[in-house]
C-alpha cells in the first residue's frame, strides 16, 4: 500500500489549534465578528493539518490531496463544516445576501454541500454526470485532459432569481467548476461565487470562473490531483 505524507497529529495528542481538547465537541454562542477571523484561523490550520498526500498517484507526478481523513473524524468533520459556515457568513453576511441554494458537484462536494447547505437554511441541489438524474436536465461541457466531459442538473432544481453558491472540495484546472456555474446561470439563479476546501493556486483555476471564489486552504506548488 503506498504511504502518504500526513502532517495530521496523533489521534492520543491534543491538537494544539483547541482549548478544549480533542475530545469536546465544539459548541457555545456564534462568534461575534470581532471573533470570527481568529476562529476561522484556527478552524483552518486544524483542517490543514488533516490531510493526506499521496505522491504519484493516480499517476506518476501527480501530487494527490486526500481530504477523507476530515470525514473519518467527527470533530473535524464539525470543524469543517464550521469553517465553511464562518467563511460564507464572511463573505455574504447572514441577512438578505446569504445563499438560497447551495449547489455540490459530484462527487466529493456532496460529502458536504447538504450539511453546509443545511446550517444556511439553504436547499441543496446536486450537479453529476450524464445518466443520472430523471426528468427534465440542463447539461454543460467542459475540458478535461483527454476530451470533453459534461455536467447535468435538474431544470426545476433552482428558480429564477435564486441566491446561489457553488461548492467543491478542490480547485484545481476550474473547468468543472465553471461547467456548474454556467448551469446555475442557465437555470436563471444568481452566481454568489465559488466555494472550495482546497485550492491549488499554481493551476490558476480560479481564472476561469466569473463570479468570486472562496477557499479554506491553500496548497502545492508543484502538481495537481483533479479538474
Amino acid at each position: 500500500m503506498q504511504d502518504s505524507t500526513s502532517s495530521h497529529p496523533p489521534r492520543n495528542r491534543p491538537d494544539a489549534t483547541t482549548t478544549d481538547g480533542p475530545q469536546k465537541r465544539l459548541s457555545g454562542s456564534a462568534p461575534t465578528s470581532a471573533q470570527l477571523p481568529q476562529l476561522l484561523t484556527q478552524l483552518e490550520m486544524r483542517l490543514h493539518r488533516s490531510l493526506r498526500q499521496y505522491p504519484d498517484f493516480p499517476s506518476p507526478g501527480i501530487l494527490f490531496e486526500d481530504i477523507l481523513p476530515i470525514f473519518a473524524d467527527a470533530l473535524l468533520h464539525q470543524s469543517l463544516i464550521q469553517a465553511l459556515e464562518l467563511r460564507v457568513e464572511k463573505e455574504f453576511g447572514t441577512g438578505s445576501q446569504k445563499p438560497d441554494v447551495v449547489v455540490g458537484l459530484e462527487a466529493r462536494g456532496f460529502l458536504f454541500g447538504p450539511s453546509l447547505a443545511l446550517r444556511l437554511g439553504a436547499g441543496f441541489v446536486p450537479v453529476r454526470k450524464p445518466g443520472k438524474m430523471p426528468g427534465a436536465v440542463e447539461s454543460a461541457a467542459f475540458q478535461k485532459e483527454y476530451g470533453k466531459d459534461f455536467f447535468e442538473i435538474q431544470k426545476d432544481g433552482i428558480k429564477p432569481g435564486q441566491r446561489v453558491l457553488v461548492v467543491d472540495d478542490i480547485i484545481a484546472t476550474g473547468g468543472s467548476a465553471a461547467a456548474a456555474g454556467s448551469l446555475v446561470e442557465k437555470l436563471g439563479g444568481q452566481l454568489l461565487g465559488y466555494l472550495f476546501i482546497l485550492e491549488l493556486n499554481f493551476l490558476k483555476g480560479r481564472d476561469k470562473l466569473d463570479a468570486p471564489v472562496h477557499t479554506l486552504l491553500s496548497g502545492q506548488e508543484e502538481a495537481s490531483t483533479k479538474t
